[in-house]
Parts: structure tokens; sequence; C-alpha cells
């Protein structure tokens, strides 16, 4: 019974959309945790400040190499090469692998090595034992990212199998490495074991997902086989390592500013950040990720109706999700911050910041949610180009308004040029697909866009009225109080929304219906 449940769950794209989704929010509560941890012990100090810098020039090599460009272009073409010969498959999953450890290696060793040069460029701002602590905490973090190439690899492999159990899972892991850095590694070796917790999470990333690659037929060939499809692979991720590169000289320069500013300002952009980031992992990032494969499979059969039914129901379903989300955490902000990293040595000054800066990430939330699946659209479409140019551009938008604002707005300025970067962002891919897909049902997307709005803008107002209410009713100086009022609140504001968009019969009320349905049919069907 239950293994009959498991195989529908973990080979459809409806069940890799649910596991997907379970599994990042599982994620996003270890990683909010592993926030709260870093607030409570360091709040917006000089230690937070050298724990995120830390992660620049690591970030810099793993998400542009790995992470975005290689999963991009290695699932299309592995699909292919799999389905006509399984052994040439798993070949070119070898030669994908042994290439980027050599060459991920040889630059990790040498940004080791250089380490004490390159790390001054990112944070100009810093002192002598801030820049010393910094650089051996960037050592230790460029060590994990040879674990995280081969598991990057793998976790491609399943994905084009449709296998997503594994591969969900394995952020939870890398998140669980963190979190037992902060908590074990840290008391026992200072401020280096939160670099050691970096690389035990990478290490687990990888482990987590290879009894299920081994399982459904994947095998490690010590060959590096230069062929067409190796070299089709580079071609592809070549644009996409260029766009992701100047996303990541975007964080890079987004730091480098940061540093300059007031002490705290590194960690209370990074804090809401993460804060913001965790809706959009949970309901655009895992959706697209699940509809990726069924994206290049309508492409490849030149079933265009295929392709514009599942993007313009893929739109929707983030629109209806993140609109009214990002109205709610823009309504309570204070409250959110206070509770998640409200404590120890996370001051109210630190609260303040931070709810501002996450009150301006979130108004393009809905942006930051489309863009995948846009950019996996053109993907799809063997194009890496386009969404490369237009990333770059919008990067280029995103450094000087922060240049520009950071000057009268501090930290804010930084989060504000991020948002209006992301709109941008967005609506120029949008623009370009509908140039190169004609039909991609404009007129639904337009016309849910306009009462999604609606509906979330009056329950963020009932959301707003809420807290008024039930502040008297509250301690608003305790934990519990906060909490009750943030989350009487925001309950009042989705019922609120909920009831709206059951009144005006939208349509995507009616595809989070059928989505809940399939998801129950999987397990209902499976107990037979």
């Amino acid at each position: 019974m239950w293994q009959k449940l498991w195989h529908k769950i973990n080979n459809s794209v409806t069940g890799g959309a649910f596991l997907i989704a379970f599994f990042s929010f599982l994620s996003k509560i270890f990683g909010l945790f592993r926030e709260r941890l870093i607030a409570h012990n360091f709040g917006a100090s000089e230690m937070s400040y050298i724990y995120y810098s830390a992660f620049r020039l690591p970030d810099l090599i793993f998400n542009t190499l790995v992470l975005g460009a290689l999963t991009s272009a290695f699932i299309p073409v592995f699909q292919k090469v799999w389905l006509k010969n399984k052994e040439e498959g798993l070949a070119l999953a070898s030669s994908v692998m042994n290439f980027f450890l050599i060459f991920v290696g040889a630059l990790a060793i040498i940004s080791y090595i250089f380490a004490p040069q390159i790390v001054p460029l990112f944070t100009p701002g810093f002192v002598e034992w801030q820049m010393q602590d910094t650089v051996s905490l960037t050592r230790v973090m460029l060590l994990a990212i040879i674990f995280f190439v081969a598991s990057n690899v793998i976790g491609g492999v399943l994905n084009s199998w449709k296998k997503f159990f594994s591969f969900s899972l394995a952020a939870s892991f890398y998140n669980i490495g963190i979190i037992l850095g902060l908590a074990l590694f840290y008391p026992m070796f200072g401020l280096i074991g939160l670099a050691w917790g970096v690389f035990l999470g990478a290490v687990l990333h990888l482990l987590v997902q290879l009894p299920e690659a081994i399982k459904n037929g994947w095998r490690y060939k010590f060959k590096l086989k230069f062929d067409s499809n190796l070299r089709k692979i580079l071609k592809l991720m070549l644009p996409r390592a260029l766009g992701l590169a100047a996303g990541q000289v975007n964080l890079i320069v987004i730091t480098m500013i940061a540093s300059t500013l007031t002490a705290g300002s590194i960690a209370v952009f990074n804090l809401a950040n993460n804060l913001q980031s965790l809706p959009i992992s949970l309901f655009a990032v895992s959706l697209a990720i699940a509809v990726f494969p069924t994206f290049t499979q309508a492409v490849n059969e030149n079933n265009k109706k295929m392709f514009a039914d599942n993007f313009s129901t893929s739109v929707r379903r983030v629109l209806f999700l993140l609109i009214p989300v990002s109205i709610l955490i823009l309504v309570l902000r204070a409250q959110i911050v206070r509770v998640v990293l409200g404590s120890g040595a996370f001051t109210w000054e630190d609260t303040r910041n931070t709810a501002q800066a996450l009150g301006l990430f979130a108004v393009s939330m809905f942006a930051q949610g489309l863009i995948p699946i846009l950019a996996r659209s053109f993907y799809a479409h063997e194009d890496t180009k386009t969404p490369m140019m237009i990333s770059i551009f919008s990067i280029v938008i995103n450094i000087l308004l922060s240049w520009w604002l950071a000057q009268s707005m501090g930290v804010l300025g930084l989060a504000l040029a991020f948002s209006i970067a992301s709109i941008i962002n967005m609506l120029l891919l949008y623009i370009s697909l509908h140039s190169r897909v004609k039909d991609i049902d404009d007129n639904k997307i337009f016309r849910s866009l306009i009462m999604i709005s609606i509906n979330a803008v009056s329950a963020g107002a009932i959301a707003y009225a809420g807290l008024y209410m039930l502040a008297p009713m509250v301690n608003m100086q305790t934990f519990w109080g906060i909490f009750i009022q943030g989350v009487g609140a925001g309950s009042l504001g989705l019922l609120t929304y909920l009831i709206l968009s059951i009144l005006f019969k939208l349509d995507e009320v009616d595809i989070v219906r059928r989505l809940i349905k399939k998801v129950w049919l999987l397990f209902a069907n499976g107990k037979h």
C-alpha cells in the first residue's frame, strides 16, 4: 500500500510539486531556526557581519558555475540522452561531474591560497581582525563547494528522472549542518565552528541523495568524455553562468556598500532577505522546479497548447499565493521579525531596521516568484542567452540604485533597489517570452492579477485593523503577546482573502482546489 502511494507521489509532477513544497517548507523552518540562532548569539553585530561576508567568495564560484547554470543546462540534455541510451546518459552524468570537480576544485584551491588578497575586495569597510576572521571562515567554506558540485549533479539526475524525495530533502540536511555548527561547533571552536557547520551541511546535502540515486540506477564512472553532449551543456551553461556571475557581483557590491554603512547593515539585509525568501521558495521555486520537465517535454513535442496551459496555470498559482502573502508580510513585518529573530543579542533597533527592510523586500515578492518560472520557460527552449542579458541589465540597475539610495536611506536603500530591479527583471522576461511564444494566455493572467490584487489589499486592510483590535488584549512586551497578535491578525487577513476569492469565483481557487484534490487522490488511491 505505502509503496504504491510513494511511487505515485515521487513520480509525478503533482507529487513532485507537493514533495518539493513540503520539504522546502521544512528546510525553511530549519533555516528560520538557523537565523534565530544567529540573531540570538550575534544580533546585527560584527560577528554576523563576518559570517555573512564569508559566503561571498564561495558563493561566487558555486552559484555561478554549478547551482543554477549546471542544472538549467544539464537536465534538458541529460533527459534526451537518457531516453535514447541509459548507459550513455550515465556516462554523460559522470563526465559532467568529473569535469566540474576538476574545474571547480582548481578554482577553490586557488581561491583558498589567495583568500587574504581576494576577501578584502568584498569588504572594504572591515578592520584587520574582521578581515582575518572572514578569511578563515571563507577558506573552510571553499572546501564545502566540492561536495556541492557532486550533490547538484546527482540532484539534476534525480530531477530528470522525476525522483523528487531526496532531492527535496537535501536542503533541510544542509541547514541541519549549519545549525549543528551554531549549536555545537561554535561553543567548542569559536567563530570558525560556524564555517565547519556549513562544511558539514554540504556533506549531508550529498549523502542524503546518494541512496535514491543508486537505487534508481545511477553509477559513478571514473571517466571524462568531452563529447558533443558535454560541449552542448557547457555551451548552454555559458550565458546562464554569466548571468549568475553578474548576480554574485551584485551581492558582492551590496556587501561592499553595506560594509561602509552603519554597523549591522550586512546582517539586517541578509536577515530580511532570508525571511522573505521563505514563501518564494515554498510557493514559486518548488513549482518552477517541478514543472520544468513538463515545459521541456512540451517544447520537445512542439505542443504549444501544453506549454501555454502549464505556463498560465503556474503563473496564476504563484500570483494567487504570493500576492496576499506579500501584503500580509508588509502589514505584519514587525511581528514577524520580532517573533522569528527577537531574542538574545537581537535588539529592538535591530528589529525595527530588519522589519523595514523586510517590508521593502515584500513589495517585489510577486516578481521574484515569477522569475524562476519565466526563466525556465526560456531554458526549456534551450535559450539561456535572453535571461542572461535581462538579468545583467537588471543587476546594473540594482547596483546603480543601491549606490544612490544607500546614501540617503542606508541599508533600506539596498532593499528598495533590490525590489525595483526584481520587478524590472520580471517585466522584461515576460515581454521577451511573449514575443517568442505568442499565446501564453495573457488575458486570463491579467484578469487574475487584478482580482487577486484587489482581494489581497482588502485582506491586508482587515489584518491591519486586526493588529489594533488585538493589541489591548495581549501583553505586547512578551513573545507570546506579539505572537498571538500577529497570528490572529494574519488569520483574519487570510480568511478574508479566501472568502473574497470564493465570492468572486477566481479560477485560481479552483486551481488550488484541484491541486489539493490531486494530492489527496495520490494518498487515497495509494491506500487500495
